[in-house]
């Protein structure tokens, strides 16, 4: 096996020796031995613990810098970090949106006293974070968003609302996206802040969802105090920073697993058609290799995302293309599934349907969280392959004068 040979110059300028590829992965192998849930869907609780214990172990936060709360290794240990994490479960899928979006956000834009107040928390799972950007009148067109702040004195005053947020009633801080400037053109004027879940003047409603879970929810804001320091990035660049968010935010969906290739529908699916005798059949055998080979493609470009963060690339609009995959895998996949499975992918109270009728409904979300497929296909179009850009006529007209949303212009 190939040994890691990797030297870095500390801050006080001597070179810091990180440990080789052998030695970190028999580390994260037995680490995961001890700690790693072996199958099924962990818990909350379980995501908490997992990673308290990672930090312990020097695993948490691979690539962060320690003074942060990350164990100050190179994007390689990371790479070997998530190949030994592949196989198993996922070990802290309720922190996909805290580690998977907010974390790379607070490292790349945040202050270096931000970065201490908040980072170490997030790293070891000591507090949850949600991001806050769709609204009732701005859902895929986010710049269309009227959630507003407005300066007062060491504090701005937030108002407004949110809709979509996940697991916000969990959360205890978010990154919220608002209009500080209405008079500016609408993808200019907005602002990220760091939020406090918990502050006055902050409601959470929980959305129930048609399986009887909660995961999402609807936030007001009403005259929400957040301290000045807490603006994350620069006064009204607000909107490159949310689409930073969203690209880290599709890479996340979209390489999910992105440690091997792999196919999780293919191997839930399989063992059901041996189980039924359906697998003798060559059109179900057609349609689970189909599945197979989608599945392997997605894990491919996935790996490909991957190495391009390794190498220092901030993500890109090429995120698009694994959410797309998925979200079209989930649709293949929701058809499929049905006639294998028959009555235990819709039946409540079938064996096994309990868990597959779950999944199959959740699978709906794909083709809209962090983007609709629409969007992902005009950001392909767009900004991967060069086509010319949909025409806009708003595109100098300052915001307040917009018929967006629920407002209406004089």
């Amino acid at each position: 096996m190939t040994t890691i040979d990797i030297e870095s110059t500390t801050t006080t300028g001597a070179p810091e020796a990180f440990p080789g590829a052998d030695e970190f992965r028999s580390t994260c192998r037995a680490f995961l031995a001890e700690h790693a849930v072996p199958a099924g869907k962990t818990s909350f609780e379980q995501d908490e613990v997992f990673l308290q214990a990672a930090v312990d172990a020097g695993l948490g936060g691979i690539v962060y810098p320690k003074e942060y709360g990350g164990a100050g290794l190179t994007t390689a240990h990371d790479k070997i970090w998530r190949e030994e994490k592949a196989a198993y479960p996922p070990q802290d899928g309720e922190f996909i949106i805290s580690h998977g979006m907010c974390l790379p956000m607070m490292s790349e834009h945040g202050t270096d006293a931000q970065k201490r107040q908040f980072m170490p928390d997030m790293i070891a799972g000591r507090t949850l974070w949600c991001q806050m950007f769709s609204e009732p009148g701005a859902g895929s067109d986010v710049a269309s968003l009227q959630s507003k702040a407005e300066r007062d004195g060491d504090e701005w005053i937030l108002n407004g609302q949110k809709v979509w947020t996940t697991l916000a009633h969990k959360s205890e801080y978010g990154l919220v996206v608002v209009r500080t400037d209405p008079n500016q053109i609408k993808h200019a004027g907005i602002s990220m802040f760091i939020l406090d879940m918990k502050a006055p003047g902050v409601e959470i409603r929980p959305i129930h969802q048609i399986d009887g879970g909660n995961h999402f929810n609807e936030v007001f804001f009403t005259d929400v105090r957040v301290p000045a320091d807490w603006l994350l990035g620069d006064l009204n660049n607000g909107w490159n920073l949310a689409t930073s968010m969203l690209m880290y935010e599709r890479v996340a969906i979209g390489s999910a697993g992105a440690g091997k290739v792999s196919q999780p529908y293919f191997d839930l699916l399989a063992p059901l058609a041996t189980a039924n005798g359906s697998i003798t059949n060559p059109a179900v055998r057609d349609q689970l290799m189909r599945l197979y080979i989608m599945e392997s493609t997605k894990s491919l470009v996935a790996l490909r995302t991957r190495a391009e963060m390794k190498a220092g690339k901030t993500p890109g609009p090429g995120g698009s293309l694994g959410k797309l995959m998925g979200s079209n895998i989930s649709w293949y996949y929701r058809s499929i599934a049905l006639e294998i499975a028959g009555p235990s992918s819709v039946a409540w109270d079938a064996p096994g349907g309990s868990m597959l009728s779950r999944q199959l409904l959740n699978t709906f979300q794909n083709g809209i969280a962090g983007g609709t497929d629409e969007i992902q296909r005009n950001i392909i179009g767009d900004r991967v392959l060069g086509l010319p850009r949909e025409p806009s006529v708003d595109t100098k007209v300052p915001f307040k004068d917009l018929k967006v949303g629920t407002q209406r212009a004089n």
